[in-house]
């Protein structure tokens, strides 16, 4: 057992936990957010897509004491409140939310995106999500979203996505 200190959406914790437990298992286990999904457990599908000092990695792969000291950002931190933000109310707009499943990693991954390139092509947005499987959408839907976010959608439904 290991005491860890984080910072998740901006609230302070302190846990003592078993050293073998991933990032992903504390965020769902011990502090019950569980919009955070686990899709694969082996970093291939960004499901658990989470922001760790800034920075997009797969919760999945990470063991949550190398976290500690860190500051981590899940999508129930992409709004202050119970309203959806900007981004989420596009995903629902464009019918980028099928399923859902890997709609909250898919908006982290976006948000990261964002913060570096607040206005990115439609390749850019592709190599943002690069690492995050939807087997719904088939991304067109999710592009059209951040495009429009970024006041950059011209036609709604004529962008043609190959993956």
């Amino acid at each position: 057992m290991k005491t860890i200190k984080v910072f998740v959406n901006g609230e302070r914790y302190t846990r003592n936990i078993p050293e073998h437990i991933t990032l992903l298992r504390f965020i769902r286990d011990e502090l019950g957010l569980i919009g955070t999904k686990e899709g694969c457990g082996a970093g291939e599908c960004g499901a658990c897509t989470v922001t760790m000092n800034g920075r997009a990695v797969n919760s999945c792969m990470v063991l949550a004491v190398e976290a500690d000291g860190a500051r981590i950002e899940t999508v129930e931190g992409e709004t202050a409140s119970t309203k959806p933000s900007k981004l989420q109310e596009l995903f629902e707009e464009h019918h980028a939310v099928q399923c859902g499943f890997c709609t909250a990693g898919m908006i982290m991954s976006i948000k990261e995106l964002l913060k570096n390139n607040p206005k990115p092509s439609v390749e850019e947005i592709k190599q943002g999500i690069e690492g995050n499987l939807c087997r719904c959408t088939g991304y067109q839907q999710i592009v059209e979203a951040v495009l429009d976010y970024t006041g950059q959608l011209e036609s709604p439904g004529e962008l043609k996505i190959v993956r």
